[in-house]
């Protein structure tokens, strides 16, 4: 008996939302992906009960692309959701999951043992993040006749983890409305609102941390958003240190809309004859063939690292390297911002030489060591991801190969045979796997450096997102507009 037959018992209990009978119209599905989005940011601001006024997590930095708000019940966000999918993702690919995943039945259990595996690591990471202090839980509160201090503190521990998990069930559930009824995907959708509003706050927020209004110099401004800053500070630091310190990150995130939008338009046309009558049409292999997936894969994966990281802090060997490892793994935010007030110098590289011995980032030269390392790991899980996604997803070139043939479409100038058709592919799809997913994880790397807002990777993210929703609206209306289309493509 296979795992798949073993665990099915327990996931064909798992609710499921049912799959829509007919299409619902664009209007209907807009209107989906509109209440799920309200939802998730409903929840986003819904603080979990029993916390300490204070707590704060060591994930912030990375809460924007877990689609996550620290403290309130989407306090692990699509993390459990993302994980599930690289476990399975690596079971498959390792050859330790047998399943067909072209065939429709085991397309189905696959997806089950998923769901049922995330709601599992809903509830481990709600227990990381409370266990290990990522979230303190309050810690004295009135006494209760019948429960010892003890008891309350287990009590109020369990509470926290079941708010927690129950969030991040939800959205699992809000992602499956959104994939079923919605246009897109809910995990897309919640990053892109994550990173859009982490954006306009941070660039336009007008409070500061008192609550007051601190826009040119009235209040406070340290907390205000970075355009005020610039202008509050420009009398005291000069306009170009201002500039650096508060504007530089709006405009790396400009330059990083602009490049993925430009990235996004590259692309190989394969020409391809349709039917007996030789049709014309033509398959485009874009540069971007990987989409952002390896990207959000990426950055979960280290997330997850910095939580066994913190669970393991004082197990011996296994503790101390997973610490340096989740050290190196949190993205120097800033760097560039440093280096061009600082500067390079001697002591910089002396710096340099003491942090590769002991890998401790020291100074600038520390943050130069973390910055090239950072890159480099992030640049390389990405085109591991970017590998097994397009093989996982059917987008190999075997796969694109057989669903040619049976939409009748050919390759002009060989023969109609899906061997000759996947030599063909085989001279774009993996050359081009390979090169996109190391392009978007030099570009989040790289935009993580400078200190983007909504951080380098999320601006990624949320254009490509955004790019697809865009893309996938124009197909459904001109499926609505013409339903002979959709009849033949569906």
């Amino acid at each position: 008996m296979s795992i798949l037959d073993a665990l099915e018992p327990f996931y064909r209990v798992l609710p499921e939302v049912k799959v829509p009978e007919v299409q619902p119209p664009l209007k209907k599905k807009i209107l989906w992906s509109a209440i799920a989005l309200i939802l998730f940011f409903i929840m986003g601001n819904i603080t979990v009960l029993g916390l300490e006024a204070s707590t704060a997590g060591k994930l912030e930095q990375l809460q924007v692309i877990l689609a996550s708000e620290i403290g309130t019940l989407i306090t692990v966000g699509i993390g459990p959701i993302v994980l599930a999918s690289i476990i399975l993702q690596l079971l498959v690919g390792g050859g330790l999951l047998k399943i067909d995943l072209t065939e429709p039945k085991d397309k189905a259990r696959f997806t089950g043992l998923q769901k049922l595996l995330a709601v599992i690591l809903c509830f481990v990471e709600a227990g990381v993040y409370v266990f290990s202090g990522l979230l303190l839980p309050v810690a004295s509160s009135p006494l209760i006749p019948g429960i010892s201090i003890l008891g309350f503190l287990t009590f109020n521990f369990l509470v926290v983890v079941l708010q927690v998990a129950l969030g991040s069930i939800i959205l699992l559930y809000l992602d499956e409305v959104v994939s079923k009824y919605g246009i897109g995907s809910g995990i897309g959708l919640f990053i892109a609102g994550g990173v859009a509003g982490s954006v306009f706050w941070r660039f336009l927020n007008p409070l500061n941390l008192s609550g007051e209004i601190a826009i040119f110099g009235q209040g406070t401004s340290a907390a205000a958003g970075l355009l005020w800053q610039f202008f509050s500070n420009i009398p005291s630091q000069g306009f170009f240190i201002s500039f650096v310190n508060n504007m530089l990150p709006f405009v790396f995130a400009i330059i990083v809309f602009l490049v993925v939008v430009f990235a996004e338009g590259i692309h190989a046309n394969i020409p391809l004859t349709v039917g007996r009558g030789g049709f014309k049409s033509r398959f485009p292999v874009k540069f971007l063939y990987v989409s952002n997936i390896p990207v959000i894969l990426a950055v979960a994966l280290f997330a997850n690292i910095q939580l066994w990281a913190a669970i393991a802090a004082n197990v011996p060997f296994i503790g101390l390297f997973l610490q340096k490892l989740s050290t190196v793994v949190i993205a120097p935010f800033g760097f560039v911002e440093t280096l061009i007030t600082q500067g390079i110098s001697p002591l910089v590289l002396e710096q340099i030489i003491q942090s590769i011995a002991t890998l401790q980032f020291i100074g600038l030269g520390g943050e130069i060591v973390h910055a090239v390392l950072y890159i480099s790991i992030l640049t390389s899980t990405c085109i591991v991801f970017g590998k097994f996604w397009v093989e996982m997803a059917g987008q190999g070139p075997e796969a694109v190969a057989n669903q040619l043939q049976k939409s009748g479409m050919f390759i002009p100038g060989f023969r109609r045979d899906p061997r000759i058709v996947r030599k063909v592919l085989d001279r774009y799809i993996p050359p081009i796997t390979i090169l996109g997913a190391a392009f978007v994880g030099l570009l989040a790397g790289f935009a993580d450096l400078t200190g983007a807002l909504g951080s380098g990777t999320g601006i990624l993210l949320t254009v490509g997102i955004v790019y697809r929703l865009y893309e996938e609206l124009a197909r459904a209306q001109l499926m609505e507009l013409h339903p002979m289309l959709g009849r033949l493509f569906g």
